[in-house]
């Protein structure tokens, strides 16, 4: 009977042994079926749309079973979301922060009607911003720096106003921009030459570069091949879409103006600064405006005054004004400038080029005018809304030396990181970061293939944390607008520079400074989670619907529950979405949103009051 008692148990044993191995087999291959499932991407492409070939989303998936939080007990398919209609047509190029009627109504001193100042709560829109009739996709980079599609920025002002300085030519269906402008008549390219024999533009030290009062960009269009990238901005004023022609034209702008308030830049951010004929009053108010400049400029960095008033010996009668008035305007300019430690290195004809010097702290200390006033802040990076100041920032000692050129330095160590001047930041944590955003754009590029082709020119990362998905997604097709909200835990954004990026300082709970239908692709990565109780989602998600192109794509990282909300509202704005699992496996509670903004143009559908 033992015999016969142990032969049942081993054939027990077998069994379930068998069973044990059959179920391993069958969830490992369920979970690689599913981890090979991506999602749609942009519905202009076919391959990514029409072509299931190419990319696969896994269906809709329920997590309640996992994942706690009454959020994620929410059913999907019970309840409809509620519907948003399109705004009125004048609101097609709404800037809720640049507001015209609203601007006419704060002082004209010190440019402060064309800075910032948004909506109260009960004046915001809740609508759809529609795109005009016409609208299509702008040309593939590098086209789109010459031709912008008229339809998709109507305005002929410039092609009158500016028509002998060759800015923009109407001809067709299409704006033609031939990379004139009022300081460079032979044209950008040989105005740049005329620069690089005086700074080193082309070994990667000058890789970013601030223009102020930038009109169309094409500065920093033509800069581009030349592998340094432009932060241009200017007000949204009577040259009608300047800003917007050059986000048209795939360069990165924003809406802007040296007004009252700091830019939004950190510290030492800037390998260059320049400003040709941007009608900024460099010499007023005690040299504020240049020692705003010198608070972004890096220590070595150079800063070129292309216009009024220099050579003003020569052009006085030209630019229609008192040679006294220009030649006190310069000589207030040049005192600044010796104030600030800044040797002139260059000035030929209408250009002149200062650097900052490399060592400020030591030339300043020796300056005995008492009249030099240094800024008392404690964090010269805290510019949100914050006063400008007639004072000189300190240079931050990490950023003075040690940064590599470009492209070396978009993986290199920041200096700030490696002196430790970023709290609970380390140079490993920075290089596991790294290797993070690797994978996680891996993952991207199987969800939508599109990103490596040039589709996905315009691109804007909501909370760009060490630039890690700028970096790792880096290419001469495209460039990626670095968001630091305000509220972050971790200021970053000077780090963000330090790899030769580009980025802002900005608050989700208002308007961002651009027009509608500006980027192609939003990332947002813990976004919500970020701004969850801080202000309504439901605001967010419709400014991001304002900015994106008709037919862009979004890609949402956050946790499960918070998703399953964003998702919820999105089914509203005409968006099409898919819910992607991590690309570690369906336990892992962090999931990928990824939608697709369909394409409808004013007076289709049903339209808002507003």
């Amino acid at each position: 009977m033992a015999k016969i008692s142990s032969a049942d148990s081993r054939t027990r044993s077998s069994l379930q042994i068998f069973i044990v191995v059959g179920l391993c087999c069958f969830f490992y291959i369920l979970g690689a079926w599913q981890r090979s499932g991506f999602g749609k991407g942009d519905s202009i492409a076919l391959q990514i749309t029409k072509s299931s070939e190419e990319c696969n989303i896994v269906p809709n998936l329920s997590f309640d079973t996992h994942h706690g939080g009454e959020i994620s007990k929410i059913d999907e398919g019970d309840s409809k979301p509620k519907v948003f209609k399109p705004c009125h047509a004048r609101y097609t190029d709404y800037t809720p922060c640049q507001d015209q009627q609203r601007a006419m109504t704060f002082p004209r001193e010190n440019m402060n009607y064309r800075e910032r100042h948004c909506p109260r709560e009960e004046e915001k829109l809740h609508c759809l911003i529609p795109a005009p009739k016409g609208y299509v996709t702008p040309f593939p980079w590098p086209k789109s720096r010459d031709y912008v599609p008229y339809a998709n920025a109507p305005y002929k002002s410039l092609t009158v106003e500016k028509a002998i300085q060759n800015w923009v030519q109407y001809e067709g269906n299409v704006f033609r921009f031939p990379g004139g402008g009022t300081q460079f008549p032979q044209g950008a390219e040989k105005y740049i030459d005329q620069l690089a024999s005086v700074i080193p533009i082309a070994n990667g030290t000058v890789r970013t570069l601030l223009d102020t009062g930038c009109g169309v960009a094409s500065l920093g269009a033509y800069l581009w091949s030349r592998n340094v990238i432009a932060m241009s901005f200017a007000p949204r004023d009577s040259h009608e879409a300047q800003v917007q022609f050059a986000l048209e034209r795939g360069v990165p702008a924003v809406i802007g103006v040296l007004g009252t308030i700091k830019v939004p830049y950190p510290s030492s951010a800037f390998d260059m600064a320049h400003c040709s004929r941007c009608l900024i009053p460099w010499g007023a108010n005690d040299g504020m405006y240049m020692m705003e400049v010198d608070r972004v400029l890096r220590p070595g960095g150079y800063w070129v005054l292309s216009g009024p008033p220099i050579n003003w010996e020569v052009n006085y009668k030209a630019w229609q004004r008192p040679k006294e008035e220009l030649e006190e305007e310069q000589r207030k300019i040049e005192e600044t400038a010796k104030q600030l430690c800044w040797e002139k290195r260059s000035q030929k004809a209408e250009i002149a080029i200062w650097q900052k010097t490399v060592d400020t702290e030591s030339c300043r200390s020796r300056q005995d005018d008492s009249s030099v006033k240094f800024c008392e802040t404690s964090d010269a990076d805290d510019v949100w809304y914050k006063k400008m100041e007639d004072c000189i920032t300190p240079s931050p000692k990490a950023s003075a030396r040690g940064l590599k050129p470009f492209p070396s330095r978009l993986y290199a160590i920041p200096p700030r990181i490696a002196s430790g001047s970023v709290p609970g930041v380390s140079s490993d944590t920075y290089q596991d970061d790294n290797k993070k955003w690797k994978k996680h754009v891996a993952a991207y590029k199987k969800i939508n293939r599109l990103l490596d082709t040039g589709r996905y020119r315009n691109i804007m990362d909501m909370n760009a944390g060490l630039g890690s998905f700028a970096a790792a997604i880096q290419s001469p097709k495209l460039w990626v607008m670095n968001v630091m909200p305000t509220i972050a835990e971790k200021n970053t954004l000077g780090v963000i520079y330090e790899r030769g990026l580009i980025g802002i300082y900005h608050d989700w709970c208002e308007g961002f400074s651009t027009y509608p239908r500006t980027y192609d692709l939003i990332h947002a990565n813990g976004l919500f989670s970020l701004y969850n109780d801080k202000c309504n989602t439901e605001d967010i998600l419709l400014e991001m619907d304002r900015i994106l192109r008709p037919e862009g794509a979004v890609i949402i990282r956050d946790e499960v529950d918070v998703l399953i909300k964003v998702k919820k509202l999105v089914g509203g704005m005409r968006w099409d979405t898919k819910m992607v699992d991590h690309e570690d496996g369906p336990l892992v509670p962090e999931k990928i949103l990824i939608a697709v903004k369909q394409y409808w143009v004013v007076g289709e559908n049903t339209t808002s009051t507003q």
